[in-house]
């Protein structure tokens, strides 16, 4: 049971966390009077709908997604009286942009010439697009000060848990017991102890782990003075740090060769303000964008872990069945306390909204960066037009990137399918 509510909690989540994002398009598309048909949640059939207004709201069968429907999302061709649909010679791209021109100016009706999508003004069209990506960056900030500043999280202590026995590198990690002639670490040389609280090293006072963290990465090679409190006693030590290829700090796929204790901190719970939420945004921010441009890299490891022996990635792409079994293992885990749980959830639900929200941003049509590109080259256009004081270039016809737009639609779909069946045949399993 604890199992299926915390699969539902993040589904549900990631279904509001969706709904919230329409509603960022809509709140806009609402303000400069679009007319707007439908408010949808999911895809294919539909479940459940009612009607308000001039708008269908409801849910539909697939939870991969959500829409609004405006109407005049696609412009007539440049000279076009509005409302004209003409037809097409030209070549088989040309009638597939013709064709989907036909269907979107279908719904334009007599009186919505002012309240088409290509008709408002290049801001009022960057805006409509930009709101459902911003909610979900709202959203991502919200939790996560809902994590740091109330919740709090696990930080780690100056204070030793536990002392590594022998090096080994990153890539042999999980080893549980020393490999034949491993080299003992220089924690163990030097005899430090868990309970030790380590308050200065190489003559720096220390009261954040990271910090010392930092430190001993940087003193590979080098004997340094470091002080140990113990029984309420200092102790002073001279350590020889060693050098030993390690994870990166702030990029868990790179190796590098740093220095090397050897030993594992004790952490606590700690609130942090409202800095230490700005820094963690940050740095997720660029984690995220780093993980989107090695998405197509990351993807094939997907294949392959569907398809083949390979364990799935846990900082790789998950989709919505993946998302749903991460929640129902973290509810159902023993090691975790209810208050740990929540914050796995909280921090969970964060980092999904800013995958979501990123993910929206990148600028290629179905994507809302497409309609964010058309809407700032547009404005880039009558600047330009402005300053040499040419005609007004009007609105910039998204039509013509139609074919582009129905090869990345139908990449999303295939990334989709197999997103779930990774997700069914070989999940990514929380461990905590």
């Amino acid at each position: 049971m604890a199992y299926l509510a915390g699969a539902l909690i993040l589904f549900v989540g990631l279904l509001v966390s969706i709904a919230l994002h329409e509603l960022g398009h809509f709140s806009f598309a609402k303000l400069f009077k679009v007319r707007t048909t439908q408010f949808m949640v999911g895809f294919g059939p539909t479940m459940k709908s009612w009607r308000r207004g001039e708008t269908e709201y409801g849910i539909k069968w697939i939870p991969l997604g959500g829409y609004i429907r405006m109407i005049g999302m696609l412009p007539p061709r440049k000279g076009d009286a509005p409302g004209t649909i003409r037809k097409a010679s030209t070549g088989p791209f040309q009638n597939l942009i013709e064709s989907a021109r036909g269907v979107a100016l279908e719904e334009v009706r007599p009186g919505d010439e002012d309240r088409v999508f290509y008709g408002k003004k290049w801001w009022q069209k960057l805006l409509i697009m930009s709101g459902g990506p911003a909610m979900n960056l709202l959203l991502a900030v919200m939790f996560f000060a809902i994590l740091l500043m109330g919740l709090g999280t696990n930080q780690p202590q100056p204070v030793i848990r536990e002392v590594a026995q022998c090096m080994v590198p990153a890539s042999q990690s999980g080893l549980t017991e020393c490999p034949a002639n491993a080299a003992p670490t220089p924690a163990k040389q030097v005899g430090l102890q868990p309970g030790d609280r380590i308050v200065a090293f190489d003559g720096a006072k220390i009261d954040d782990y990271r910090d010392l963290q930092e430190l001993i990465r940087g003193e590979g090679g080098q004997t340094v003075p470091m002080t140990v409190e113990r029984g309420g006693q200092d102790m002073r030590l001279d350590v020889p740090i060693a050098r030993n290829q390690m994870q990166h700090l702030d990029d868990p796929d790179k190796i590098v060769e740093v220095g090397f204790l050897g030993i594992t901190p004790t952490s606590e719970i700690e609130r942090q303000g409202p800095a230490a939420v700005a820094s963690t945004m940050g740095d997720l921010t660029a984690r995220t964008a780093g993980a989107l441009v090695r998405m197509p890299q990351k993807m094939v490891g997907v294949w392959n872990a569907a398809f083949g022996d390979d364990e799935r990635d846990p900082n790789g792409p998950v989709g919505v069945v993946g998302v749903s079994r991460i929640g129902g293992d973290v509810a159902a885990s023993e090691a975790l306390t209810g208050t740990e749980k929540i914050s796995y959830f909280v921090m969970l639900l964060g980092s999904l909204n800013l995958a979501i929200g990123m993910f929206n941003l990148i600028p290629l049509l179905p994507l809302d960066g497409g309609h964010i590109a058309g809407a700032l080259l547009e404005a880039i256009k009558k600047a330009f037009a402005k300053v040499f004081r040419r005609p007004d270039p009007g609105y910039v016809d998204v039509a013509k990137a139609l074919p582009v737009t129905y090869v990345m639609a139908a990449v999303l779909i295939v990334m989709g399918g197999l997103l779930i069946y990774a997700d069914l045949v070989n999940p990514i399993r929380f461990t905590g």
